[in-house]
């Protein structure tokens, strides 16, 4: 069985995954560190790193700067992770799935950086963010995802951006055309094997 027919969306976009818990360790490195991180059926990419993700790591450079920054729809915790390599960073992880971030709260719990992990009600609604990371669930459909965009990108600071790769043939340039049109400066930022880095910031 495929990836794809493994990890159905109904899956990794639910509150409990209904799939049995099967876990394994997912290894990549970036910038010379070296990440071991628990993963599972039932969460998305739970087999490997989302090659999304992947670009998406590869191609922006970490905040160089202590901040306040979110991982929406964090999975397992990749993003986290590597964001919270900065003991000077507060990262929230965000994500529906208690599986996800059960295992987020595991794969961080030894970070240098402060990790809130939690589901999106549980974020206080005066917390603002410096950066948004997201590798976002274009698979949810669009209406649903234009209403999670919607909802996180007003809470950035003056001059914050935020961060989200997409595939190309999932709709990449259809979505920054769909943010231009809703008042966000879009810059095409990279693209790679397949995916697009969106670089989204308010306008002035």
């Amino acid at each position: 069985m495929s990836e794809g027919q493994a990890e159905r969306p109904e899956h990794y976009f639910s509150e409990e995954p209904a799939v049995d818990e099967r876990e394994r360790v997912i290894e990549f490195e970036l910038d010379g560190e070296r990440y071991e991180l628990t993963a599972s059926t039932g969460v998305f990419s739970g087999t490997r790193l989302d090659p999304g993700t992947s670009v998406l790591l590869h191609k922006v450079i970490p905040p160089e700067e202590a901040g306040v920054f979110l991982d929406l729809g964090c999975g397992y915790g990749p993003i986290s992770a590597v964001l919270a390599r900065r003991g000077d960073a507060e990262v929230w992880a965000v994500d529906v799935n208690r599986r996800a971030l059960d295992l987020t709260r595991r794969n961080t719990e030894k970070s240098p950086g402060s990790v809130r992990v939690s589901t999106p009600d549980e974020v206080p609604g005066e917390v603002e963010f410096d950066e948004i990371w997201s590798n976002p669930p274009i698979k949810v459909g669009k209406t649903a995802l234009h209403e999670m965009l919607l909802a996180w990108l007003p809470r950035l600071k003056p001059g914050g951006l935020a961060w989200l790769v997409v595939s190309k043939h999932l709709g990449a340039d259809s979505l920054a055309r769909w943010l231009t049109e809703n008042g966000w400066s879009v810059d095409k930022h990279a693209s790679a094997k397949g995916y697009r880095v969106l670089k989204v910031e308010r306008r002035a």
